[in-house]
């Protein structure tokens, strides 16, 4: 069975956070939800999320893909956050997928995963990482290799349903898109 990782951090974007998990798990995906403490998370519009875990409790776990809700100042928090630099890193190397949506996009810039890379971010996001080397597109979903973003809230669905392809294939992605009756 598949597995992934959505990081909670406060002020994320809930229905960012909240799609994702939905969907994977619609799809038969092992989703886990790691707050970066053990607090319940505030999201940037005041739903309270209760994550499955702690970070630092699932940290040595094997996991298929990472996902990282957007939202602010939750990206931000994300950013700060050297745990969450050292795991994409880590998924990157052994060849895992990472993505990000909204505003997390930029999270990868900083963990060095978009030079040379094809991305979408909320617009403006990562031209103020001041990275270079990012061809920045205005995809709702943009794959390269095995990272993948996605542009913000009303691009949710379809990053949920393309990261389902990608671990299920595109059978299980639409059985899932056709019950959602979309």
């Amino acid at each position: 069975m598949a597995r992934t990782l959505v990081p909670l951090a406060q002020g994320c974007e809930e229905l960012e956070a909240i799609t994702v998990i939905d969907l994977l798990r619609r799809a038969g995906v092992e989703v886990v939800s790691a707050g970066l403490d053990a607090q319940p998370v505030r999201a940037s519009r005041g739903v309270v999320l209760v994550p499955d875990t702690t970070l630092d409790q699932v940290l040595d776990e094997p996991f298929d893909m990472i996902v990282l809700p957007g939202g602010l100042p939750g990206a931000d928090h994300l950013n700060q956050d050297p745990r969450i630099h050292r795991l994409l890193q880590t998924m990157h190397q052994n060849g895992c997928y990472t993505a990000a949506i909204c505003a997390a996009p930029k999270v990868l810039a900083a963990a060095g995963l978009l030079e040379g890379r094809c991305a979408t971010a909320y617009p403006g996001t990562l031209e103020k990482t001041g990275r270079s080397g990012i061809s920045i597109e205005s995809s709702a979903v943009v794959r390269d290799g095995t990272i993948i973003t996605s542009r913000g809230p009303g691009t949710a669905m379809d990053f949920a349903l393309e990261l389902i392809e990608l671990l299920l294939g595109g059978a299980k992605r639409q059985q899932v898109e056709q019950a959602l009756v979309r």
